[in-house]
């Protein structure tokens, strides 16, 4: 089998001043941002995948309500339009004092080497590598789970749903209790939001065979949280309105509810109660990829890798990181939260660093500092719920509704404009939103 493209001049070099690793929200933004700023030569980028998508998505491509291949982004095309260099592979070592760092090799469906294992050096490095799931020692979490982390991980779940479907249907006739259990474990934003889209999907699934299940009698969907309370991280009231339209969705919802083991058939909770599960989603928490450990770098307590106020690992100056993976501690001694809008603040930050330093100039005087803007939570086409922070420390503002629904969406456009660097994008996916309100499509091929 060919390779998908021969390594270009510039990958064969094995050089570049700022190298990137993960290609996530942060990593791409800063890529692409500094690409543009810096022009051809600069900048590299380096991912184990070849197209990326925005991770609040997966719940949708996961619920089959977005077609990956209508969202997902190609790096090839995005490093072509934006000045970098894209190279496609996992960083596997690190060699902090020589600069360079090692990206495995490609293999094909059949063990044959499509890309060979590749050495790039390089002037700054920045770790942009996100986050995996934490499944806290619980017993079949990680063999009978699946977990949104990636956009495989959605399709498979998808995929696995259909399945049922059909099986469900063609029981129907036969077994009174014939349907689907869906157990999704974490009440966060992306449970919480997979609950909703699943529900909003599964009426759009069953007009598609042959109407014999009931969409809200057969497909059963439970959500599981561990705190006294779902999207415990945000005001009372947003989950008060969360929890609200949940259950109007038909949606069980259990608090204080903790899972001790999970089969491929139920789920167990502290008590011993036992939930019937034919698929179970874990998003009940994340962690630090584990080969960050095997880098040499200072790591804190759950595995991130330590920076300072300026997003530099100490001892090393020529490495940063930001997103999931960094544990950076704010003004008020907090670490900042694993969240879309930090990875998105770290990397201008880092965007104005590595300008300044292209330049010749002093870095910025002050440190980072993180900015909490709010949060919106979506429930499915229609609606989402959530909380804007105002300019005034304490100072926030509950939205909800249609009004909230177009704020979730314009922060997808402000991340495919950050990419692309332009504002045609945004009009675009503000159409294919508009269009997916109006008519509901479940991608069921």
């Amino acid at each position: 089998m060919p390779p998908p493209w021969p390594p270009t001049r510039k990958e064969q070099g094995l050089h570049s001043k700022f190298v990137i690793v993960g290609g996530g929200a942060g990593g791409l933004e800063l890529a692409c941002k500094l690409g543009r700023k810096l022009g051809p030569g600069q900048v590299m980028l380096v991912d184990s995948r070849l197209y990326h998508i925005w991770k609040p998505s997966l719940h949708e491509v996961a619920a089959g309500t977005l077609d990956i291949h209508q969202e997902g982004l190609s790096y090839q095309m995005l490093a072509h339009d934006n000045h970098f260099t894209y190279v496609y592979g996992p960083l596997t070592a690190l060699d902090a004092a020589s600069r360079s760092l090692t990206v495995g090799a490609i293999d094909g469906e059949h063990g044959e080497t499509i890309l060979p294992q590749r050495q790039i050096g390089y002037d700054a490095m920045v770790l942009a590598v996100g986050s995996t799931s934490n499944y806290f020692g619980v017993p079949g979490a990680a063999e009978h789970t699946i977990s949104l982390n990636a956009t495989e991980d959605a399709e498979r779940f998808r995929l696995t749903l259909l399945k049922l479907l059909v099986k469900a249907e063609l029981e129907k006739a036969s077994r009174a209790r014939s349907g689907v259990d869906v157990v999704i474990i974490g009440g966060g934003a992306t449970g919480v939001e997979l609950a909703a889209e699943l529900r909003e999907a599964s009426g759009v699934y069953a007009t598609y065979g042959s109407g014999q299940l009931d969409p809200l009698k057969d497909v059963r969907i439970t959500l599981l949280e561990g705190a006294p309370r779902i999207l415990a991280p945000l005001p009372e009231r947003v989950s008060s309105a969360a929890l609200k339209l949940l259950l109007q969705r038909a949606i069980t919802v259990a608090t204080d509810t903790r899972v001790t083991a999970i089969t491929d058939e139920k789920v167990t909770v502290q008590g011993g109660q036992e939930y019937a599960a034919d698929i179970v989603v874990w998003a009940a928490g994340i962690k630090a990829p584990s080969f960050l450990g095997a880098l040499g770098l200072p790591l804190a307590k759950g595995g991130q890798i330590e920076v300072g106020g300026d997003l530099a690992v100490p001892g090393f100056p020529n490495i940063y990181a930001l997103g999931d993976c960094a544990h950076c501690v704010g003004a008020d001694g907090k670490p900042v939260p694993p969240r879309a809008q930090a990875a998105h603040q770290q990397a201008d930050y880092l965007l104005d660093t590595f300008v300044r330093q292209a330049e010749g100039r002093p870095p910025p005087a002050a440190p980072y500092a993180y900015r909490d803007y709010g949060s919106l939570v979506s429930f499915g086409p229609s609606t989402s719920v959530g909380s804007l922070m105002g300019s005034l420390k304490g100072l926030n503002w509950f939205v909800e509704g249609m009004f909230a629904r177009l704020m979730y969406v314009s922060l997808h456009l402000l991340h495919h404009q950050a990419v692309l660097g332009t504002v045609r994008t945004g009009v675009l996916a503000l159409a294919r939103f508009l269009i997916k309100r109006s008519t509901p499509l479940v991608k069921l091929h």
